[in-house]
């Protein structure tokens, strides 16, 4: 795939424009991925109110119960959104999935504990623990520029 950038001081806004011979499989993930925007707010319930939550806020993401629940510093929200749906849709360069079943926000972790077993520990800057499964050390090494 050729890549080319084109700088106009005139253009408000960027322009894509996909040229290409046919629709294939990789020229309908490059428009889907580039078509999606970040949450700008997500919709978070809590004592029977909705309450608008901004991502950059966000400290993990985590589901219980058949749930998936939003924890901020004002307390956890309850989300109707799916792990999965968060994880597509969330800022890839600030959240990350650690398990099956928990997203953290990357800014907002304090400290990562790599121990013998081979998990690791990420305790949050509001005091939270989470654990990075097995599945998940690989790519979280790779984000903290740990593996080669």
């Amino acid at each position: 795939m050729e890549v080319e950038i084109k700088i106009d001081k005139t253009r408000g806004q960027p322009r894509v424009i996909v040229e290409t011979a046919s629709i294939t499989e990789e020229v309908q993930n490059l428009v889907q991925r580039l078509s999606q925007t970040p949450f700008q707010v997500l919709a978070g319930a809590k004592d029977g109110k909705l309450t608008a939550l901004d991502p950059s806020e966000l400290f993990r993401i985590y589901a219980s119960g058949g749930s998936v629940y939003a924890v901020t510093a004002k307390g956890t929200y309850a989300l109707r959104l799916r792990l999965y749906e968060l994880e597509e849709q969330l800022d890839k360069g600030q959240f990350v999935r650690i398990s099956n079943s928990e997203i953290i926000n990357l800014k907002k972790a304090a400290q990562f504990d790599l121990n013998l077993a081979g998990t690791i520990q990420v305790k949050l800057a509001n005091g939270d623990t989470a654990w990075v499964s097995r599945r998940y050390v690989p790519k979280i090494k790779q984000i903290l520029g740990l593996s080669r």
